[in-house]
């Protein structure tokens, strides 16, 4: 069994910052990639962040620059520091995971934090 576990979420003034977290935990043998996606009101979940294991990391056009995704491997979790945040960034953000067990390797959702950002 395996279990994603965000924190961090929010409310912030625009222009301020927040931090996301998210551990994975359970009979894990692999994680790759691990990030992050995010679901606004009426609109489809779209692709916020990933990291590889390596280090490397892809973003989104809108949160380049104002966000930075990081991971502990060690730890198997993986972090989403938003700085700048603007009104349009208010979503609920849900981690996910690429996890291999000794069984199967499936991917993995966490349940979500609220993200919202005031003007």
């Amino acid at each position: 069994q395996v279990h994603l576990v965000e924190s961090g979420g929010g409310l912030v003034q625009a222009g301020g910052s927040l931090r996301l977290s998210c551990a994975a935990s359970g009979n894990i043998f692999s994680i790759d990639p691990m990030g992050w996606y995010r679901q606004a009101p009426g609109k489809q979940r779209e692709l916020v962040a990933h990291i590889f294991s390596g280090g490397s990391t892809t973003y989104a056009d809108s949160v380049k620059g104002r966000f930075t995704i990081s991971r502990d491997n060690a730890k198997n979790t993986v972090y989403l520091q938003m700085n700048s945040l603007k009104p349009e960034d208010t979503a609920v953000y849900y981690c996910w995971a690429s996890i291999a067990t000794t069984v199967s390797r499936d991917d993995y959702w966490g349940q979500g934090t609220q993200v919202t950002v005031s003007s």
